[in-house]
């Protein structure tokens, strides 16, 4: 097997995983702060033990300056997963998730607020075309405050995202495995705070589905995903990342039975295309990186973070 191909299926596995998450929050039947706070509990766990079997806490390349900017990052990223979890709570998987994916889009509109890059004519049509697909896929009718509800919680959990996207892209020269671990392990005190950890008391299977989000969709996804980057053009990351909402909906649909109807399902391969394209257009303008900035796993990619749209 091929590198690509060795790539390929590993970020597939990481896509297919993500996109199994929304199912293993519902199922813990905890609060989000309760869900986000074990994630990263267990998370951190996970990924310490991967980082330490590996030596990457060796020459880990971590300065103050860069622990503060991946901290922030960690603090961006872990409220992003308590309002995507808290839309799975107020409207379907599947909506949430497809709203979820307008993250790019909000990248583009923060670069240019924050970093004074200008967005091109190509980007804000396809910017456009997102906004019609997402007024699409809503499918809200007046008076469905439980979906319109779900729907802000998802665009927040965007926006959250693509600060932490920004923010992470420039913590460089350290291994993403080391990023990600700090970005969890911020999570602990963050929302200790809001934890009640009296409430988890004979919750029985929930900790299980707890666990599983911690070592499953945090540790092993995590390591799937960033094995793969290095593997992979970033045309076939911004492509495969599809998979993720791909299987969440189907998992909403044989779990739940919740599906998206048939005006909804048109507003789908808008949102799609548009963040394949808003996506892909900076890979393809830009310079290939020095020789020696970028060895293969050394470093939070920034063409694979801004590929990819990862809970």
């Amino acid at each position: 097997m091929t590198p690509e191909n060795k790539g390929t299926v590993q970020l597939t596995a990481a896509m297919t995983l993500s996109g199994t998450l929304g199912v293993f929050v519902v199922e813990s039947g905890a609060s989000a702060f309760h869900v986000v706070f074990f994630r990263v509990l267990f998370g951190a766990l996970a990924l310490g033990a991967y980082a330490c079997a590996r030596g990457y806490f060796r020459d880990h390349g971590l300065t103050p300056k860069k622990l503060g900017l991946a901290a922030l990052g960690g603090l961006f990223i872990v409220f992003n997963w308590v309002f995507l979890f808290k839309a799975y709570e107020a409207t379907s998987i599947s909506l949430a998730t497809v709203v979820y994916h307008t993250q790019p889009f909000f990248l583009v509109l923060l670069s240019a607020l924050l970093l004074r890059e200008r967005p091109t004519r190509s980007q804000l049509s396809w910017l456009a075309a997102a906004f019609a697909g997402l007024v699409l896929v809503s499918g809200v009718r007046p008076g469905d405050t439980g979906s319109l509800a779900g729907i802000g919680l998802a665009l927040l959990a965007a926006v959250l995202y693509a600060l932490s996207t920004l923010v992470t892209k420039r913590v460089t020269g350290v291994r993403p495995h080391l990023i990600a671990l700090v970005q969890v392990l911020v999570g602990i005190p963050l929302l200790l705070p809001f934890t009640d950890l009296g409430q988890m008391r004979g919750t029985g299977t929930g900790w299980a589905w707890l666990v599983g989000l911690g070592v499953i969709h945090t540790g092993l996804m995590y390591v799937l995903m960033y094995a793969a980057y290095a593997k992979l053009p970033t045309p076939k990351i911004a492509v495969l990342a599809f998979t993720y909402p791909a299987v969440a909906m189907v998992a909403d649909w044989a779990v739940y039975g919740h599906h998206i109807g048939v005006v909804q399902a048109l507003g789908v391969p808008l949102i799609v295309l548009a963040g394949l394209k808003v996506t892909l257009a900076p890979a393809r303008a830009a310079r290939p990186a020095p020789r020696t900035a970028a060895r293969a796993g050394e470093a939070a990619s920034p063409t694979a973070t801004r590929a990819a749209s990862t809970t």
